[in-house]
């Protein structure tokens, strides 16, 4: 589990494409520090396995389910990512639940300045991941735990402070990128338990007890 707060940037050393998959080589040097073959990292929100460690990098596999649902197959050498180790059992979770589990991508529509370093992301959300967006909820856009201070019309609004933006990747996006997107757990969990939720039968006493 991981709680959406950056610890570092690193940069893409290599892409090498294994038929629908790929090997992902990442320079860094903060999440290395208790790392071990096997250990999860997530790089721009997306948990991945670290695999042949060296002196300031690491390598991991990617799925060819996590080419088509992320933006990790977007990545070329040099590109910066957001990276962040799981959670340790004594640490504090300083953003929210974010298990690593990307749903999809948005669409990177703008970032406007705010006055005093802050500035407002706009992101085009998929039609299917608009309805677990809710006002003051909780985002991770590629990694970053955001709050959410608007959603309409499948746009998503988010405040970035000075030093999210000095911190993560969200100052090199351009228009029309992709970004990985993942919804708060909770809200899929209430959909699905209210779904199959057995109706309950409108009875006169049931009436009654209402008021009516």
């Amino acid at each position: 589990m991981f709680t959406g707060i950056v610890e570092e940037l690193g940069s893409v050393e290599a892409m090498e494409r294994r038929g629908q998959g790929a090997r992902l080589r990442i320079q860094c040097a903060t999440v290395l520090g208790d790392a071990f073959t096997g250990a999860s990292i997530a790089v721009n929100g997306v948990c991945l396995t670290a695999v042949d460690l060296r002196a300031g990098s690491f390598a991991a596999d990617v799925a060819p389910e996590t080419m088509a649902r992320t933006n990790i197959g977007d990545l070329r050498p040099g590109r910066r990512v957001n990276l962040e180790r799981p959670m340790s059992p004594e640490g504090r979770l300083g953003g929210h639940i974010v298990q690593g589990h990307v749903d999809g991508t948005g669409e990177f529509l703008g970032l406007a300045p705010l006055g005093n370093d802050n500035w407002w992301l706009r992101i085009g959300v998929p039609e299917e991941l608009d309805r677990y967006l809710v006002s003051k909820g909780s985002v991770a856009i590629d990694g970053i735990s955001l709050t959410v201070a608007a959603i309409e019309n499948r746009v998503l609004g988010v405040t970035i402070i000075p030093h999210t933006f000095e911190k993560t990747t969200l100052g090199a996006y351009k228009a029309g990128e992709r970004v990985n997107l993942e919804t708060d757990v909770l809200a899929k969990y209430v959909e699905k338990l209210m779904r199959w939720r057995p109706a309950e039968p409108l009875r006169v006493e049931k009436l009654k007890e209402q008021g009516y």
